[in-house]
């Protein structure tokens, strides 16, 4: 049992790891030597977890989406409006008192285009998850209609979608200009949808 905890904590000491470089470097410029020598571990201790760099990358990104996933459950979950809530969850994209934001670590942003073209396993991994993220914020505005505290949109997984993708693309703009002027307008534009066609 405890050789099996040793065993998980190894693993994903390499996903948290490689997680780190990716985002700075992209999947790409991440080989397996680099990786290796930032984890300190031997190569066969890789290839023990990972049976090739592809498979590491679906097993980073099914942790990643996971991740997600359940930081959004975390800022959404307990008593309270669907609209609290879902400004807590954008808000969380901004970096904030010294620390960095969701946006920052955003592997759709770093690797959405790249993953496409080199990895169907991987484009699959990532469509997955936004979709499942995207039918949250879609069960939110659903939830907000019901308590008063959202307008009532006639499509609610057309509103969320196009949400997502206003907040992706606020994103890469936010790379671009190393700036978060987009994600703060990404902010003020979410916010007056989700208000200023209340009833």
């Amino acid at each position: 049992m405890d050789e099996q905890t040793k065993s998980d904590r190894k693993r994903q000491h390499i996903l948290d790891t490689g997680r780190d470089l990716v985002v700075k470097h992209g999947f790409g410029g991440v080989g397996i030597a680099r990786l290796l020598s930032e984890c300190s571990i031997p190569k066969g201790s890789f290839y023990y977890y990972f049976p090739s760099k592809d498979a590491f990358g679906e097993a980073l990104l099914d942790d990643y989406v996971a991740d997600y996933l359940d930081r959004f459950d975390r800022l959404t979950e307990g008593p309270g409006e669907a609209y609290a809530k879902l400004e807590k969850f954008w808000s969380a994209w901004l970096a904030q008192a010294g620390t960095e934001g969701i946006a920052g670590q955003c592997l759709v942003v770093k690797l959405g285009a790249e993953v496409a073209d080199i990895s169907q396993p991987m484009r699959v991994i990532l469509d997955d998850g936004v979709t499942a993220f995207v039918t949250r914020i879609a069960a939110l505005l659903r939830t907000g209609a019901l308590d008063g505290s959202l307008p009532v949109f006639a499509d609610p997984d057309k509103t969320a979608r196009m949400l997502y993708a206003k907040w992706l693309g606020a994103a890469i703009l936010a790379k671009l200009s190393c700036t978060q002027l987009p994600l703060q307008q990404a902010l003020a534009d979410t916010l007056d949808l989700l208000t200023h066609t209340k009833t």
